[in-house]
């Protein structure tokens, strides 16, 4: 009985130390994230978007003049693609600092992974991650929005305006 006891004891010491190095690894990912920004470029050079650590769009540059001469739509879908685009940068990265804490312990089987809740974690950029094709992007919504704007203040000669 006692060789029993003995062994639970050592599980249960085992047990510890790894939530404790899963909390040391959870607390230095927490803070890597928080000092996370990533910026982007746009495809055609006119567009630089930053974004920060919950993918908050932090900064807007409109490089070499270029803008003057897009149309206006081409502008706003360079804009939403790089921020979109910058988003996703950002959403691989939190994943990937992440994802080696969600696979069960090597040590002690019964430990599973940690559960994360990826909308709680990287919030509007979780629309970024890979794998869940049925939701709609980041982009998407937002475009939406824009859509909705500019179909409530309309323009000031009173006609609506249709796509």
């Amino acid at each position: 009985m006692s060789d029993h006891i003995e062994r639970l004891e050592k599980r249960l010491a085992q047990a510890n130390a790894e939530l404790e190095s899963v909390q040391a690894a959870v607390t230095e990912a927490e803070r890597r994230m928080g000092a996370f920004s990533s910026t982007v470029v746009s495809k055609d050079g006119s567009v630089e978007v930053t974004v920060g650590a919950q993918g908050e769009l932090t900064g807007l540059r409109f490089l070499d003049g270029k803008y003057r001469s897009m149309p206006p739509a081409q502008l706003a879908d360079a804009v939403l693609d790089t921020v979109q685009e910058a988003r996703s940068h950002f959403a691989r990265a939190v994943r990937d600092l992440f994802e080696p804490l969600t696979r069960p312990s090597a040590t002690l089987p019964e430990l599973p992974g940690m559960e994360i809740d990826w909308d709680r974690l990287v919030g509007p950029a979780a629309d970024a991650l890979p794998g869940e094709p049925e939701q709609r992007t980041a982009n998407d919504r937002l475009r939406d929005e824009i859509d909705e704007d500019d179909d409530a203040v309309g323009p000031a000669d009173g006609a609506r305006r249709h796509r």
